[in-house]
């Protein structure tokens, strides 16, 4: 008599999706078991929508302080060697005319004390050329007060309006500034103090710029701070920020004099590498969430392999294999945490898309400022949502709950059935 052996069901048949479907059922013996798996299905969504949220606000922080910082501030600076830059407007346009370079600004800059009748602060005075000024996007398309029409002529100036708040001006008052560096007499060099009215009030968004930068016409500039008709340096802003190394030949070739040039990467590595640090060690803290979410599967499916014992062990008399058995608990386990990470991936990016809207929500509940600009330099809450980054959270929880379910499902497929049914 001819006897074929069980071949078993084919790999993730119907049935065996219908018995890990029975096993996710909360029932009254498995209580404790379907605990467990609430908890962890909770720490990888939770795990996962946090790592979203956290590094879409860093994502945010750094593309807007760099968009800010180096958006005032140029992409490569160059400054004179051996004699003083009198030649700026030349060696400006020839600069500004090469490939790839959006403009070239002359500048002239020097600390000094604002101060009005209610208020005083020091500030950084700019000289720029009105024609520079107002193709600085950050500085024209943010203005809150006034307006940069004929800044160039008479002897205007335009401020931050944080600088404006605490020094209790508006377009029309006058900012007194008073430098040490004045004008040379027989008893030595006298401070210079001057009234100028404030013609523009901007916003640039960054505190730290917003309560300090005074810009002045380059002419009035010079005269104050005692240049003779020379600038400090050119600021030269590139289309692409980060072709600074392909512009500097160019730029040196250009400029047809002994030059020093230093960018924006130079005089911000400190603060953008630790920027770049600190979102490497949040990445690792968050994914512990996740990992901490994935040993729970681990500890539940062993609860409900236990549990399960006799059940195991009547599907294998009944003809059922051990890699059907394998593959009931793996998905059983593996539901768990792909359907947690889908969901921390929509609650995730439901948060990382509305942070600003939230944070004002809890600010004005609570009455306190979650976010104060002085610290953060930023006036609001920045979120940037990284589809790379994203897919790579996503990657990672599916691949830890996975691998979490390996370990029970090969402890349930390796089960013995007598054994099973005698201690059962």
């Amino acid at each position: 008599m001819d006897q074929t052996a069980p071949t078993g069901t084919k790999p993730f048949s119907r049935f065996e999706w219908m018995l890990a479907g029975r096993y996710l059922r909360t029932r009254r013996r498995e209580g404790f078991v379907s605990v467990i798996a609430g908890f962890s299905f909770l720490g990888i969504m939770l795990g996962v929508a946090t790592l979203i949220v956290v590094l879409s606000v860093m994502n945010g922080f750094r593309k807007e302080l760099l968009d800010k910082i180096v958006g005032i501030n140029g992409h490569i600076f160059v400054a004179p060697i051996e004699s003083p830059l009198t030649d700026y407007p030349e060696v400006a346009r020839r600069i500004a005319a090469l490939p790839g370079v959006r403009r070239a600004v002359p500048l002239v800059e020097g600390q000094a004390f604002g101060s009005s009748q209610y208020n005083g602060s020091g500030v950084l005075v700019r000289g720029i050329r009105a024609e520079d000024l107002r193709g600085i996007e950050h500085i024209a398309g943010n203005l809150r007060q006034g307006t940069l029409e004929n800044f160039e002529e008479g002897e205007g100036v335009a401020i931050g309006r944080r600088l404006a708040d605490a020094l209790s001006l508006q377009a029309g008052d006058t900012l007194t500034l008073i430098t040490p560096r004045g004008a040379a007499t027989p008893f030595g060099t006298a401070p210079r103090i001057k009234g100028y009215p404030v013609k523009a009030i901007f916003e640039i968004g960054m505190s730290e710029f917003d309560s300090t930068f005074v810009f002045m016409p380059l002419s009035e500039a010079q005269s104050y701070f005692n240049r003779q008709g020379d600038v400090q340096l050119i600021e030269v802003y590139l289309e692409d920020a980060d072709r600074v190394d392909e512009a500097r030949a160019a730029i040196e070739e250009a400029a047809g004099r002994p030059i020093l040039m230093t960018d924006w990467r130079q005089r911000n590595r400190t603060f953008f590498g630790a920027l770049e640090v600190e979102r490497n060690v949040m990445f690792l803290i968050l994914t512990l969430i996740v990992l901490v979410a994935a040993l729970n599967i681990i500890s539940g499916l062993i609860m409900l392999v236990k549990d399960k014992s006799e059940d195991i062990a009547i599907l294998r008399t009944m003809g059922a294999t051990r890699g059907a058995i394998m593959r009931v608990f793996l998905i059983t386990g593996a539901s768990i945490g792909i359907v947690g990470t889908i969901a921390g991936f929509g609650l995730g990016l439901l948060l990382a898309l509305n942070v600003e809207t939230i944070r004002d929500f809890i600010s004005t509940l609570t009455n306190t400022n979650l976010f104060p600009a002085e610290l953060y330099f930023l006036s609001r809450l920045p979120a940037e949502v990284n589809p790379t980054e994203v897919g790579t959270i996503l990657l990672m929880a599916m691949v830890l709950s996975l691998l979490a379910t390996l370990y029970p499902s090969w402890r349930a497929a390796k089960l013995d059935p007598v054994e099973a049914l005698r201690y059962g």
